[in-house]
């Protein structure tokens, strides 16, 4: 199983606007049907300049499903956020690949 991983920055002052649009965003990626979910988090990170740093994790349904994202619908999903916001968010990508998953059932305490 494959994670696409896109890390977004961006001045404070636009972040609420920014997570509007990116929760249309994730819905239009799921739409592609190429991805199981999405996860979108906060980066823990105090940044000097006071902004504000995102993360959306999609988990795609295997690597040529990944590949078939990027030939039909990255590029265009990509100048959505350019048109929408120009170079006032900084985004850049990575894949990783899953190796084993964890979870915890029943009670914590």
């Amino acid at each position: 199983m494959v994670i696409y991983n896109v890390t977004s920055n961006m001045a404070q002052s636009i972040e609420e606007e920014w997570l509007e649009w990116t929760r249309e965003h994730i819905a239009q990626v799921l739409g592609t049907g190429l991805f199981m979910d999405a996860r979108l988090t906060r980066v823990l990170v105090e940044e000097q300049d006071g902004s504000s740093t995102f993360s959306i994790q999609y988990k795609a349904t295997s690597r040529e499903a990944l590949e078939l994202y990027y030939e039909k619908y990255d590029d265009a999903m990509r100048k959505k956020e350019v048109a929408r916001f120009g170079e006032q968010v900084l985004s850049f990508r990575t894949e990783l690949d899953m190796i084993d998953e964890y979870r915890v059932t029943g009670n914590m305490n």
